[in-house]
């Protein structure tokens, strides 16, 4: 069965999320934006043996980590889209602009595209392209558990800020529209920030996507 614990991190709270597979424990960090002791705490905790590190986009506070923790712990770095290329081109710049500790550079292991597929152990994730918080922005679906890992792509109450270069506000909506509703009204989200939710529920009563 598919698993998973979200772990707030870095000064903008960022969820990153430890998923697995509970027969084998196969697992892999969503998003490790920093705070790298206490992620690798919580891997321990849980038991869980890592054997990736999936990205849904390359800002600061969801990649800065990334680079560092994949090569202690030699993994390899799954996603984003290369739309964000430039995004991990400038994640130097980003560090110091927005003051967190310098991020080691990476290129991914491997790039995804809409409708790849992931596995842990013995379970499988689906991965859609879900572009307008950032060009080349994924999210993680696993059907069985009925989850999705969208990143900044939607919140509750809210959905991701499109005025950072390369983000487009329709582009953003028709991500959401198109890519998440089909997903059902009843999986849970996992967000880039803040509480969880469920696709339906910002259907109903998110103001920005509401009526969509």
């Amino acid at each position: 069965m598919f698993r998973y614990h979200t772990v707030p991190v870095t000064a903008f709270q960022q969820n990153a999320s430890i998923v697995w597979c509970d027969e084998t424990m196969e697992g892999a960090i969503v998003d490790p934006g920093g705070d790298l002791p206490t992620l690798k705490a919580e891997v321990a905790r849980l038991g869980v043996k890592l054997v990736a590190l999936w990205l849904t986009h390359a800002h600061i506070d969801h990649a800065g980590g990334t680079g560092t923790l994949a090569r202690e712990l030699n993994l390899p770095i799954i996603g984003p889209h290369t739309g964000d290329q430039y995004w991990i081109d400038g994640l130097p710049q980003q560090s110091q602009m927005f003051g967190f500790p310098k991020a080691e550079m990476f290129t991914p292991t491997r790039w995804l595209v809409d409708g790849d597929t992931l596995t842990l152990g013995r379970c499988s994730v689906t991965v859609r392209h879900c572009p307008g918080h950032t060009p080349g922005h994924v999210v993680f679906h696993n059907a069985e558990a009925r989850r999705c890992f969208v990143g900044d792509v939607l919140f509750a109450g809210s959905i991701g800020r499109t005025d950072f270069p390369g983000g487009d506000h329709d582009t953003l909506i028709t991500s959401i529209t198109e890519r998440l509703w089909p997903m059902g009204d009843d999986t849970v989200f996992i967000p880039g920030h803040g509480p969880e939710s469920t696709f339906g529920r910002e259907r109903r009563f998110n103001p920005y996507v509401n009526g969509f």
